[in-house]
């Protein structure tokens, strides 16, 4: 009796049937993967003033859609003016909250660094979070306006620069916190001394990777610097994320990636509003309000690698940073 009603189902149904049940699973696989989202259930952002890099897309605009529907002020610090004002109204309208601001910042230019720095400090008189998200990975050669290599200029240089302009805010602003997005590529990562800038020789994945590096290695000293201020600093990992940041891999912008490796990688990726949960929680949870120098992933301290633990190598950086950033001019 049953296979005679099967046998009359037609096989169009069977498939759609199959195919329905294959992306309900496929939805399911990716909610677990991605982890829970951020709960902090009466946690409030209300009174904070708060900066997020690259905040016009990706993690960076989740990020600051979360903490103004929790009532921060944000300062959305984009490239890209047009992008920043179309998320920006997204986020107003979605939150009513009328406390969301767009302004000027391109991490490749020192000078619109310092330009942002001085227009925000006429505005605002506290800092509450700074969040350095804004990246880009795996570029072709290229250089930033003032001469680095556009990897280690933008993740690294760029942030290195504007984190210490606002660092005399940030601390009157104590207790505040900073936290500096990295990726778990930076295990592959080496400080080249001899070839920082990437004159020599040029590999787009291990500058992506060094650049990442030097991130956490930022973390580390500025961390051991800002000891007993009030103000904590931490590194983190989103996870694997689907984002803009991968626009210059060739590779997954290609009609075979789209059409036979990307339905299958869905599910395992992290879409925009899961990679930012981390940086939420290490942004405005009391948990972690005493914790600094440290690197998270999924809401957890990881250990790093012991290149990332290099005391001396991220000192040497820190020099070399503050030198090529004319941190002190």
């Amino acid at each position: 009796m049953l296979k005679s009603a099967a046998r009359r189902i037609p096989k169009t149904v069977w498939i759609g049937s199959t195919l329905l049940g294959a992306f309900g699973f496929a939805c399911l696989t990716k909610e677990m993967i991605g982890g829970p989202r951020y709960q902090g259930s009466g946690v409030t952002a209300e009174g904070k003033v708060i900066i997020v890099t690259g905040a016009n897309t990706g993690i960076g605009k989740e990020t600051a859609w979360e903490l103004a529907r929790r009532r921060a002020k944000v300062y959305m610090a984009c490239r890209d003016m047009k992008c920043c004002e179309q998320a920006r109204e997204e986020i107003v309208l979605d939150t009513k909250n009328k406390y969301v601001y767009c302004r000027k910042c391109d991490l490749a230019s020192l000078q619109s660094i310092r330009e942002f720095v001085k227009v925000f400090k006429s505005e605002q008189k506290r800092l509450d979070v700074l969040i350095n998200n804004a990246g880009v990975m795996n570029t072709s050669i290229s250089k930033t306006k003032d001469g680095f290599e556009m990897q280690l200029g933008v993740n690294h240089l760029g942030h290195f620069l504007l984190t210490n302009l606002l660092l005399d805010t940030i601390k009157a602003s104590a207790p505040s916190r900073i936290i500096n997005v990295s990726c778990v590529a930076y295990k592959k990562g080496q400080i080249s001394k001899d070839n920082l800038n990437s004159d020599k020789k040029y590999d787009a994945k291990d500058a992506y990777a060094q650049s990442k590096l030097a991130v956490i290695l930022f973390t580390k000293e500025l961390a051991n610097k800002l000891q007993g201020t009030g103000v904590t600093v931490n590194s983190v990992h989103p996870g694997l994320v689907d984002t803009d940041i991968i626009r210059h891999m060739s590779f997954y912008s290609s009609w075979l990636s789209t059409v036979f490796i990307k339905p299958f990688m869905w599910p395992f990726i992290k879409n925009a509003r899961q990679g930012a949960q981390t940086i939420i929680y290490l942004s405005i949870d009391k948990a972690v309000e005493n914790v600094t120098g440290k690197y998270f992933c999924d809401y957890e301290e990881a250990d790093v690698s012991e290149d990332a633990k290099d005391d001396n190598t991220a000192k040497w950086l820190w020099a070399v940073s503050e030198k090529w950033t004319r941190l002190q001019a």
